[in-house]
């Protein structure tokens, strides 16, 4: 081994001798199945990729900085927009949507535009397009329409018939379809096109004001794209064309840029705009009119280093509109609503359970959860008994500080506490004197303390604050039967005690 190089390895960390020649019986001789180390590069080829995205399968990607320049505090609690000059680190995707991995790059399409912003309060993505529209405005429908720009079950073909039959009879698609045919359908690389929210969104402030909101990536470097003509010859001489623009632009130091914008309509209009536009602020096949709502600057995005492993950093990279932060959240829009369960849903089955633990997709703060187990559980040491919900044993507990303030469009959304006022005592009251006999009670009494075999006394205690609640002698013959079976000789809490107090008020 030379002296300035690493020792090779097997996964396990086992030097490797000879990385060159099978372990065989004699030169000719068959293989053997002891050589774990060939077994292990051969099943580890096997494995190398996991499933390609159903759509964007076909992407390219960077990293990069945005920084704010335009204060705005007054619409976003957002720490990542919390003052000007204030840089956040970034991931870029961009993508097509029909065409598979081997997919040509400049072929006319909907681009993906989707960005992670690495915040300290959690991982923000704006997973867009290069659209400010889709073609359809509501879930239900975004199956048959992906079905359309895939192959033909037949023909194993992609079907014109397919897609202009479905666009005929779908014509809210009419707005998205003029856009993909016109010149901004095929942009000659992902630096000289826009990258839009298309969604409405929303963005609340410090005080519980919220704002409905879309947000505006303008390219910096211009709008360039290519005739049906020019794409073909560019895909004659090569199928990477935007791969190597992206790739060969950074490399050059030539960084590309975007500005962020935003429109912003307070809550309250959104009724007033659907009344004087005829279509609801959340219909993603419609734009908010500029004059109505003027693009209001925010920052810059700049894209400066290539991924060292376009695996592991574009292809495992994971966007989730779902991912959102304190100061921004979602909207009544229907497609938007679909999307929040179908990306996660997809990552889990594309990369695995743990995918938001890979490092590429990995928040930079601190993460606390209590998602066990399950494929490649990367880095879950936490606290052995704080594996549950409420615990007491110090694990990560909610924070009311962040609490969104109420939906006032959609009416009564939100996390409501159903349980605060409610009665958890008469009933098992009456099932305690009224139902059981007094042999029934005895058994009772000793089957819960044969139960609490061994759990702490604190807890003991607290759990007897509410059988006390239910009647007297509910607690008083759980006592005893402590008493006889593991000496248990702690005093009695009386109900308005501290102690108990404390435990019944976390349990309620």
């Amino acid at each position: 081994m030379a002296e300035d190089k690493p020792r090779l390895t097997t996964s396990a960390g086992a030097p490797v001798v000879d990385n060159q020649n099978s372990k065989t019986v004699g030169p000719q001789g068959p293989l053997l199945l002891e050589d774990y180390q060939l077994v292990e590069k051969l099943a580890h080829q096997n494995r190398e990729r996991v499933p390609e995205r159903i759509v964007h399968a076909k992407g390219w990607g960077a990293y990069g900085t945005f920084t704010v320049t335009h204060d705005i505090s007054k619409y976003t609690r957002a720490k990542l927009f919390s003052e000007v000059g204030k840089k956040t680190e970034m991931l870029a995707r961009f993508s097509t949507v029909a065409g598979e991995q081997g997919a040509a790059d400049a072929e006319r399409d909907v681009r993906g535009f989707a960005l992670k912003f690495y915040t300290e309060e959690g991982n923000w993505d704006m997973v867009g397009n290069n659209t400010p529209v889709f073609f359809v405005a509501d879930p239900y429908k975004f199956p048959d329409f992906i079905h359309t720009q895939k192959r033909h079950p037949k023909t194993n073909m992609r079907s014109p018939t397919a897609m202009w039959d479905f666009w005929s009879l779908c014509p809210e698609s009419l707005h998205q379809v003029t856009i993909l045919m016109s010149d901004r359908g095929l942009p000659v690389s992902p630096m000289h096109m826009n990258g839009y929210s298309s969604h409405t969104f929303s963005l609340w402030n410090a005080n519980g004001e919220r704002f409905w909101v879309k947000f505006h990536f303008k390219t910096q470097q211009g709008h360039k794209h290519f005739t049906n003509e020019e794409a073909e010859s560019v895909i004659g001489k090569t199928r990477e064309s935007y791969q190597e623009a992206l790739f060969g632009s950074i490399e050059k130091g030539e960084f590309p840029k975007w500005t962020l914008k935003i429109q912003v309509m307070p809550e309250d209009e959104a009724e007033e705009f659907e009344k004087k536009t005829g279509w609801s602020a959340f219909d993603l096949t419609k734009v908010w009119p500029h004059d109505m709502y003027p693009l209001i600057e925010v920052g810059e995005m700049e894209l400066n280093r290539n991924p060292d492993n376009y695996f592991a950093d574009i292809e495992q990279s994971a966007f989730n509109p779902s991912n959102v932060v304190p100061g921004i959240g979602f909207s009544p829009d229907k497609m938007l609503q679909g999307r929040l369960f179908s990306y996660p849903d997809a990552h889990r089955y594309r990369i695995g359970t743990h995918y938001e633990a890979l490092p590429v997709n990995k928040p930079r703060c601190p993460v606390h959860h209590y998602h066990r187990d399950g494929t490649m559980p990367f880095g879950l040491h936490t606290n052995p008994d704080a594996y549950y919900e409420p615990n007491s044993f110090g694990g990560p507990v909610e924070d009311k500080s962040f609490e969104e303030p109420p939906h006032k469009y959609a009416g009564t959304v939100g996390r409501h506490e159903f349980r605060a006022n409610a009665d958890h005592y008469s009933q098992p009251r009456a099932l305690f004197e009224k139902v059981f006999d007094d042999a029934q009670r005895d058994r009772l009494f000793h089957n819960i303390a044969a139960a609490m075999g061994g759990v702490p006394e604190f807890i003991v205690e607290r759990q007897l604050a509410h059988f006390k609640k239910v009647h007297p002698d509910y607690e008083a013959g759980i006592r005893q039967a402590l008493k006889e079976q593991h000496g248990y000789e702690a005093n009695t809490i009386a109900a308005d005690g501290d102690a108990a107090r404390a435990g019944v008020n976390a349990a309620e």
